[in-house]
């Protein structure tokens, strides 16, 4: 692997051409391709209104290195996710786990959403060993929104139930 690498960013042609920046370096040698295209045009980034009776909001974080991910999922009355945005503040890895997780729950039902799992997402970006807290927390952050737009759902019927006594 270590040989493939310096291969790739250390031929003799790109060291006589030009010296990579670092960004450069690290998205050429370290990253998928699949991580690199999510990380430089990451899809569905943004919030949706977490007061909203249909929206579910999941704010994870993993203290160990610092990444925070918000992912927030919008509900129709059928039980399909129409939408889906995400805020990261995190390494390449956990900016691309939080873009394709976005793009994966869209059009499921909830309960298909939570069939999503970190070694799905870990093994579409082909994600190294160091990096699978990333996609861990990707899945966590589906469930916490999930679980989120649920609770707001059991409170609504305990509200209308409280109304009709």
């Amino acid at each position: 692997m270590a040989v493939t690498v310096m291969k790739k960013c250390f031929s003799p042609l790109s060291v006589l051409t030009r010296r990579l920046s670092l960004p450069e370096y690290i998205s050429q040698c370290c990253y998928h391709e699949k991580v690199v295209d999510h990380y430089e045009n990451p899809r569905n980034v943004g919030s949706l209104d977490k007061k909203s009776k249909n929206v579910g909001t999941g704010l994870v974080g993993a203290p160990a290195c610092g990444d925070v991910m918000k992912l927030q999922i919008e509900v129709d009355s059928q039980g399909k996710i129409v939408d889906a945005k995400f805020k990261t503040f995190g390494c390449g890895s956990a900016i691309a786990s939080s873009s394709l997780a976005t793009e994966w729950v869209k059009g499921k039902s909830v309960d298909e959403a939570l069939k999503i799992k970190n070694t799905d997402i870990a093994k579409e970006l082909s994600l190294p060993p160091v990096k699978l807290h990333c996609s861990m927390l990707a899945e966590d952050a589906i469930k916490a929104a999930l679980a989120d737009y649920r609770l707001k759902q059991s409170d609504g019927q305990q509200e209308a139930a409280k109304v009709s006594i």
